[in-house]
């Protein structure tokens, strides 16, 4: 049984219990903790902990960080989440929940560059970090221990405090055999946590937790893996795996082998975006295809300024809407061919918004595109009307970046302010 003080980084044989060298009681104790090397390491309400940082009088405050009325959470501080208040919840339930929360707008400059300043501690310890957002990441400290003088528990241990003094907030740590139980264990014992999910007690681990916990698992397929009899990861592990594939294809072989722990995905520093998506929620519900379209378009050229800029393009458009009942509407199309043009992902977003329109009215809107492909290596891809499209909204981004964002804007967007 190895131990290791996350306050002295002493290391030792002894049981659970106080560090024998500093009297702290945050030790953590397990039989792999010298052998595992795969961790995610996870911010603790990024947000609000930057605000609570920089204005210290918040400290004891429940914080909001998010919109307006209209708005959502964008995430709170563990204070304000004792009142049942969570990330993505509308605002004004949030304020329902707990009216004394001190809402603040993001500053997502500032968020940023301390999420820069943490990766690049990550960085330092190992080539091998994918970060998820600005405030995770998987990191592999494989073959490090003689680089930085001890095993990955130890080293990770040392960085949880180095970011706690250095950059003024905490983080949590999952260590584990693999990036899916990493990512489950950094979230079992927040703020400041540091848990251990072990390759012999993975599957035991799991059996009870239902099959929501698993990667890839949204409400829609919960919803029909429960109805089939899975309701809990346990279910999935004792399923045959050619059961789970002939009915749910290579999803079900995927789910198969995450029920019993195994998760072969390798930490890629190099694993693309997935999408790139942008939304709006309005002050007021909206209805009206023309009037919808008129919001829809400034996001679709966000999307694709984004895309032209990070040198790829989506080959599937998206469209999001919420409906006044916060009922949530996506839908998806293949694209003839690659797009990152504002026109092309327009022309198809509305044509999914105009089937859609009548289960209006909407509180919100967004637009997407995801599988992408190398701009570069694909603009044989492009069709003619991409093509021009692209010319001319490069063009723009070129008197955008000179002269400022409104130095070019379309009449429609105008329209729709």
């Amino acid at each position: 049984m190895s131990g290791l003080c996350r306050d002295c980084l002493t290391r030792d044989q002894s049981p659970a219990g106080r560090c024998a060298r500093c009297g702290s009681h945050r030790r953590v104790v397990h039989d792999e903790l010298d052998r595992l090397a795969i961790a995610h390491m996870d911010c603790d309400a990024f947000y609000a902990s930057v605000e609570k940082r920089d204005r210290p009088e918040l400290r004891d405050q429940p914080v909001i960080v998010g919109g307006g009325k209209r708005g959502v959470v964008s995430t709170c501080c563990y204070i304000a989440r004792i009142y049942g208040v969570r990330s993505a919840m509308p605002m004004f339930q949030a304020l329902r929940l707990c009216p004394q929360a001190v809402v603040l707008k993001p500053d997502f400059a500032k968020y940023k560059a301390d999420s820069r300043r943490i990766m690049e501690k990550l960085e330092a310890l190992t080539p091998l970090v994918q970060p998820l957002s600005l405030d995770e990441a998987w990191l592999d400290l494989s073959g490090c221990e003689r680089l930085h003088g001890g095993p990955a528990a130890w080293v990770l241990a040392r960085l949880q405090a180095e970011i706690e003094r250095e950059v003024g907030i905490t983080v949590s740590v999952g260590l584990a055999p693999n990036k899916f139980l990493a990512k489950i264990a950094s979230d079992l014992d927040k703020p400041r946590g540091f848990s251990v999910i072990g390759a012999a007690e993975a599957k035991s681990f799991l059996a009870t937790k239902p099959v929501r916990i698993l990667p890839g698992v949204g409400p829609a397929l919960a919803a029909s893996l429960e109805k089939q009899g899975f309701r809990t990861v346990g279910d999935l592990a004792r399923a045959e795996p050619k059961a789970l594939a002939a009915r749910w294809g290579s999803h079900g072989l995927r789910l198969s082998q995450l029920a019993a722990g195994e998760d072969s995905r390798i930490v890629d520093p190099e694993q693309a975006r997935k999408s790139i998506s942008a939304e709006t929620t309005f002050m007021e519900d909206l209805s009206g295809l023309e009037r919808l379209e008129d919001r829809l378009l400034p996001l679709c050229e966000r999307v694709a300024r984004t895309a032209r800029r990070e040198g790829v393009a989506g080959r599937v458009a998206s469209l999001k809407l919420k409906t006044a009942g916060f009922q949530i509407i996506s839908r998806r199309r293949t694209l003839p061919a690659p797009t990152q043009t504002a026109k092309v992902l327009f022309a198809t977003a509305r044509e999914m918004l105009a089937a859609e329109v009548g289960a209006g009215p909407f509180r919100l809107i967004g637009a997407g595109l995801s599988d992408f492909v190398d701009a570069a290596e694909g603009l044989d891809l492009f069709a003619d009307t991409e093509r021009r499209a692209r010319k001319s909204e490069t063009a723009i981004d070129a008197l955008r970046g000179k002269f400022g964002a409104g130095a070019v804007v379309t009449g429609r967007v105008l329209k729709g302010e």
